[in-house]
């Protein structure tokens, strides 16, 4: 049975602290090094609904793809929520680590895993690692299909494979255009556009497209943008994190019991469809 320190070390092996963005707060925000895990659970948001899940599950680690405190704090009072999740987890003794912007860029990493839900071949980053010698590292994927899909197709494909949401995919530019080639980025993409369009995909994918610039990407190209929610785009990795810390307690001979929540985390809670022309 691994202590927290064993486990931890073994997720910064997967996700270095030091890849993280420098705006970033990722790393262990709650737990002792020395209590022993074997029940871990994975999810994208550190809310109390999650939290209160790896409570009833039994829970001694909670890894989370968002930061609980992204811009610091004075204060963990239980009267604020983040707070209420604070005291939660040091109750339960349930330790939470952070994994955001370095596993965004890891190698697996967030978009792999965004692109393997869709069934898309990863030719290599969207936004390379200089520090990568081997060229896989970065931010974003550049994929191919296994077959041409019009842009409707491709739409259709990921609002049946990523985890439903309210939002669903939103789609710009033609329908009918043919896709070969895909750029995918899970989260908010909207500042990759300079990288999208140097990469020559026929479509990207991600999350959180603001109306200038998406309005901007389809006067200026052929660009199809394929907006999906933000929270949809980075659960995937979860599943991916979790197979890889089975792989490691397996060759670690931890014997930890590793859990994906499914809980839907999304804020967008309901869509009402345009139905009134002008």
């Amino acid at each position: 049975m691994p202590r927290l320190s064993e486990v931890i070390a073994a997720l910064e092996n997967l996700w270095p602290a030091e890849r993280a963005e420098s705006w970033d707060a990722v790393g262990t925000v709650v737990g002792d090094p020395g209590q022993e895990v074997t029940r871990v659970l994975f999810a994208v948001d550190p809310v109390q609904e999650i939290v209160d899940e790896a409570v009833q599950l039994g829970a001694d680690l909670l890894v989370t793809h968002h930061p609980l405190y992204l811009r610091g704090t004075t204060t963990v009072a239980a009267t604020h929520f983040k707070g209420r999740v604070v005291h939660t987890l040091i109750k339960n003794d349930i330790a939470l680590h952070v994994a955001h912007t370095n596993a965004d860029t890891a190698d697996p990493g967030v978009s792999d895993a965004l692109a393997g839900a869709l069934d898309l071949r990863v030719v290599g980053p969207l936004v390379p690692d200089p520090t990568d010698p081997h060229g896989r590292r970065g931010l974003g994927r550049v994929c191919e299909l296994d077959h041409p899909l019009t842009v409707r197709e491709l739409a259709a494909r990921a609002a049946e494979r990523l985890p439903a949401t309210a939002q669903g995919i939103r789609v710009a530019g033609d329908p009918e255009a043919v896709v070969r080639t895909v750029a995918v980025s899970g989260g908010s993409g909207d500042s990759l556009f300079d990288q999208v369009r140097a990469a020559g995909v026929d479509a990207f994918l991600t999350a959180d497209l603001r109306h200038h610039p998406a309005s901007e990407a389809v006067a200026t190209s052929p660009l199809a943008l394929l907006d999906a929610a933000h929270w949809a785009t980075e659960w995937p990795w979860c599943e991916l994190a979790a197979s890889q810390l089975d792989e490691i307690s397996d060759r670690n001979g931890w014997d930890l019991r590793v859990h994906v929540s499914k809980t839907v985390t999304d804020p967008w809670t309901a869509h009402a469809a345009s139905i009134t022309n002008l």
